[in-house]
């Protein structure tokens, strides 16, 4: 799993599993598409730098 930018928050994120992430600040995000996460605390759409697929390849 890589590490990806979250632009709305201006930080970084960790995915913790194929569809959720961490923020540094302690948002948990829910995988919508590659370049797109839930908040899941304020409901919110937050824009991000792509989410790696670990099927595919580097």
């Amino acid at each position: 799993m890589k590490i990806f930018f979250d632009y709305d928050d201006d930080d970084m994120a960790l995915p913790i599993s194929d569809n959720m992430a961490m923020g540094v600040d302690g948002d948990l995000l829910m995988h919508l598409s590659d370049n797109m996460a839930m908040d899941m605390d304020s409901g919110g759409t937050h824009f991000i730098s792509a989410w790696s697929n670990d099927d595919e390849e580097d």
